[in-house]
């Protein structure tokens, strides 16, 4: 019966691992969204363009999921920018209808003080 040594790895292991994550190629949004759109394409299968890329299979199913994901969230963000433009600008003439009210309510106010100071009854 094989003993199962859990996740303990040989300082060999260990020394390697770090030097593959050390040396691991970073790729750029513009590298990634190239790969996603090359897969896309479909011209080659996504095999051969990972072994190509140099990137797991998982690697690119992910991202490709993030490529998908972000382009669902700007879409659905320019609707409702969209729908807010709307919005916006009904907000808008109801602020100014409502500054116009003030104004004629401020005129009238002043203008029926104005009178009353101003001997506003005519009795001398």
């Amino acid at each position: 019966m094989r003993q199962t040594t859990g996740t303990r790895k040989s300082p060999g292991e260990k020394i390697v691992k770090d030097i593959k994550r050390a040396t691991r190629k970073h790729y750029s949004s513009e590298e990634k969204i190239r790969i996603v759109l090359d897969g896309l394409r479909g011209e080659d299968s996504i095999a051969e363009l990972c072994r190509r890329e140099g990137i797991s299979q998982g690697i690119y199913y992910k991202w490709s999921k993030d490529f998908m994901e972000a382009g669902k969230k700007r879409l659905a963000g320019d609707t409702a920018r969209a729908a807010n433009t709307d919005e916006v600008k009904e907000l808008r003439r109801e602020a100014k209808d409502l500054k116009e009210v003030v104004a004629e309510q401020t005129l009238e106010l002043r203008l029926l003080k104005k009178s009353m100071y101003d001997g506003g009854g005519d009795h001398e």
